[in-house]
């Protein structure tokens, strides 16, 4: 099969490389999926688990990509819930072989069936900006109706969902990002927009729930919005600072099959827009992840036709 496949470190997408490799084998409780899109972020090539596995050795040549879209081609032995020509879409794990190639084996456990109205290009947006924003919100943040929340890049593949979703929950969101992204993150539902780079955050004043997915010092001025017994999330990393009379939540985003069965619905249904910025073919993928310039949203890359 086709796959692209890292090894150098030091050298990110620029080592990127697009070769021949075996096709996998479903473990028990697999399945292979023939991709036929795949997202990718490019932060996980600083990921320790791209290069190694779970007991810390080199695993390189590493296939990178961690979301999905496609049909199930086979089943490991005792797999249960999904079946062989199945429509899914899903969360690959981080230590193992991903999703930008023709073919991946992944646990059933960490796909959810893609209903036939909706596209392969957005089935595979979804996965980790929905499910981050999703627990972000409301497994870590406990976000309630009539609560107020700063999204940070709220113009981006995360950011766009937190403030979709949030809205949708009855919350009061204020989106931030650079100036050329005020419209995108009020059409996505934020009631404010905060310019970064020529506004001051401080006048946002309190709120009950900060998502952070910038760090540094915009964390640290977050933490010094949040009202008594507010939270701040974040997953860039154990928060660097935390509200003196709230709490700070750091997480990694995990598979969940009814989650994505909810996001994809909302999709369905006309309350969630993807945010796609790029799409690219597997052929041109190298190309595709080392743009020139800036872009916002996903970017993904259809495997087939």
């Amino acid at each position: 099969m086709k796959a692209i496949v890292v090894t150098d470190r030091t050298a990110g997408t620029a080592a990127m490389k697009l070769v021949e490799r075996p096709g996998p084998q479903a473990a028990i409780n697999d399945v292979v999926v023939q991709v036929h899109a795949s997202g990718f972020v490019p932060t996980e090539l600083a990921w320790p688990s791209t290069w190694t596995d779970r007991l810390d050795h080199d695993r390189t040549p590493s296939i990178p990509g961690h979301e999905l879209a496609g049909v199930v081609a086979a089943l490991g032995y005792g797999t249960t819930g999904l079946s062989v020509g199945q429509r899914v879409f899903g969360l690959a794990d981080w230590y193992r072989d991903g999703t930008l190639a023709e073919y991946v084996a992944i646990e059933a456990r960490n796909l959810a069936p893609l209903p036939g109205d909706v596209d392969f290009t957005v089935g595979a947006s979804l996965p980790i900006s929905g499910l981050t924003a999703w627990q972000g919100l409301f497994q870590h943040g406990r976000l309630r109706a009539g609560q107020s929340v700063l999204a940070h890049g709220a113009a981006g593949a995360v950011g766009s969902m937190v403030t979709q979703l949030a809205r949708e929950a009855g919350a009061y969101v204020i989106g931030t990002g650079r100036a050329a992204d005020r419209q995108t993150v009020l059409d996505f539902g934020a009631k404010e927009f905060v310019d970064l780079d020529n506004n001051a955050l401080e006048e946002v004043g309190e709120v009950d729930l900060v998502f952070d997915v910038i760090g540094g010092d915009i964390q640290k001025r977050s933490a010094g919005l949040i009202r008594v017994g507010g939270i701040l999330v974040t997953v860039v990393g154990p928060a660097e600072a935390r509200p003196s009379d709230g709490v700070a939540v750091d997480f990694v985003v995990e598979p969940d099959r009814a989650q994505l069965s909810e996001i994809v619905q909302r999709v369905r249904d006309g309350r969630l827009r993807t945010n796609i910025g790029n799409i690219s073919t597997l052929d041109d993928a190298v190309a595709a992840l080392n743009p020139t310039e800036r872009r916002k949203g996903n970017t993904i890359i259809r495997v087939r036709p």
